[in-house]
């Protein structure tokens, strides 16, 4: 039996999260391979993420019949992939990690995801790497909702973080951009941000009264929008944000559920696929092997959405038969003493 090598890989990632993955291919007893099913060779897999060139317009090839592009939100973040012995590998830098609540050693990945609350369905993605490419990350968030535009989304709402919610972090601005696309955004916004809310001018947000509803006020070289003043689960006060005027708490909370999907995903990504676990380093490999995990996880997605078997039920379903056999005929076995 034949494999695309990519989809052999990914296959590899759902078994055994890492890029040792070529080693697990190297016979190990039982009957000698045949032609028809000999595994590639202990290098084949290094070999290959070097020579791919990196594609992220694979991965909306394929989740293109999963979204709905008419329904649904879309929202961007970003995470850091931990490279803490990284001393010498491309696409490492230093970068706040909300894991580590500390600045580390890592790669930032950017991803826009798209979901209507039960889907989790990445559609794009890109790899922060300013002082090679010169691009900040508002850049990226432009250039992939450009890209989103152009493959015809129009999503409910546009959903990011605050580090996204700036006006002048970009040529356009994020919130100008998803303006002129006719789309909503909804964000949180930073306590000293200035709005104001009587014409008496510019203050801070956290120092102006908001109703419990929501306040409409005038964003600092914006324009009009709805505040939300709300106690995070971790008692610190929090300011949403919309250009929608007219919505409500209800509907704000919402979407600010939608958009903790994509931390379950940035978490499911690394655990059951193995993100942060390519020990290569060139900037090509890299991408490569962040391109094959989270087209991984697509896969392990859909199956979660047909069958409601988690990612990590379905990844133990791969293995389990495995272990079962090995515990029922070991290899590797002491000389009997008695």
């Amino acid at each position: 039996m034949t494999h695309e090598p990519t989809a052999l890989y990914r296959h590899r990632l759902h078994r055994f999260p890492c890029c040792d993955a070529a080693r697990r291919q190297r016979h190990r007893g039982g009957p000698r391979p045949t032609a028809s099913t000999r595994c590639p060779p202990h290098d084949a897999f290094t070999r290959l993420l070097h020579r791919l060139e990196p594609d992220p317009a694979a991965l909306w090839r394929e989740v293109a019949p999963l979204v709905e592009r008419e329904r649904g939100v879309l929202v961007v973040d970003d995470t850091t992939l931990d490279k803490p012995y990284a001393r010498k590998m491309d696409l490492v830098h230093r970068h706040w990690s909300g894991q580590h609540h500390a600045v580390v050693d890592g790669i930032n990945l950017i991803t826009l995801l798209w979901t209507e609350g039960e889907s989790l369905i990445p559609c794009d993605w890109r790899v922060f790497d300013k002082p090679n490419d010169g691009m900040t990350k508002n850049e990226h968030f432009l250039a992939m909702l450009l890209t989103a535009k152009q493959r015809g989304f129009a999503p409910e709402c546009v959903l990011f973080d605050s580090w996204y919610a700036s006006i002048d972090g970009c040529p356009l601005g994020g919130m100008r951009l998803i303006r002129d696309c006719g789309w909503r955004w909804l964000t949180r916004l930073k306590a000293n941000r200035l709005v104001n809310p009587d014409r008496m001018g510019n203050r801070a947000v956290a120092d102006c009264a908001i109703a419990e509803s929501g306040t409409v006020v005038w964003l600092k070289d914006y324009g009009l929008i709805r505040v939300f003043r709300c106690v995070a689960m971790d008692g610190e006060t929090e300011h949403w944000a919309t250009d929608d005027l007219g919505m409500g708490e209800l509907e704000r909370l919402k979407y600010a559920e939608f958009s903790w999907g994509i931390e379950v995903y940035h978490r499911e990504l690394k655990q059951e696929c193995g993100v942060e676990r390519a020990m290569v380093r060139a900037g090509r490999a890299q991408r490569n092997h962040i391109g094959c995990a989270i087209r991984a996880f697509v896969r392990l997605e859909w199956h979660r959405l047909r069958t409601g078997v988690n990612w990590g039920r379905a990844k133990e379903a791969i293995i389990r038969p495995a272990v079962r056999r090995y515990l029922a005929h070991p290899w590797y076995r002491l000389p009997a003493t008695a």
